[in-house]
């Protein structure tokens, strides 16, 4: 009856709004897809076919959902983003540049089998997985 086929946007809410934003656009290269009023406290940003929703926890969809998530205890491990292949040293280098830690690229399992990944923390320590696209 339901047959899923991809992901189609994920949300994160931070009481760092606009640092969270900066990080997506900035380094892992999103784009502004929709941004609502800034009381209302929603951001779209493109991520390829995908959504990535940033939400202010101070804005008035924010606090339907309670106080920002910390950096431990979240109820979600991480989410991976699919991205185009490049030199893992020159990505390595350029998270380093920018200030993001990060761990060593591994070969793991995921959504089109096994194939070279990344994982590093974004801003606010939400853990995100940069896996190399087929």
């Amino acid at each position: 009856m339901i047959t899923p086929t991809t992901i189609d946007h994920i949300v994160l809410r931070t009481d760092r709004y606009q640092a969270l934003i900066d990080f997506y656009c900035q380094i892992l290269g999103c784009s502004l897809e929709r941004q609502l009023s800034a009381e209302f406290g929603l951001t779209q940003l493109r991520a390829g076919n995908a959504l990535i929703d940033i939400v202010d926890v101070n804005g008035q969809l924010g606090q339907t959902g309670g106080p920002a998530p910390k950096p431990v205890g979240n109820n979600v491990d991480h989410f991976c983003l699919q991205i185009e292949k490049v030199e893992e040293e020159q990505l390595i280098a350029f998270l380093k540049e920018n200030a993001v830690d990060c761990s060593e690229f591994k070969e793991r399992y995921g959504a089109q089998g096994m194939g070279r990944s990344i994982y590093i923390k974004d801003c606010v320590g939400n853990q995100v997985e940069l896996r190399f696209s087929k």
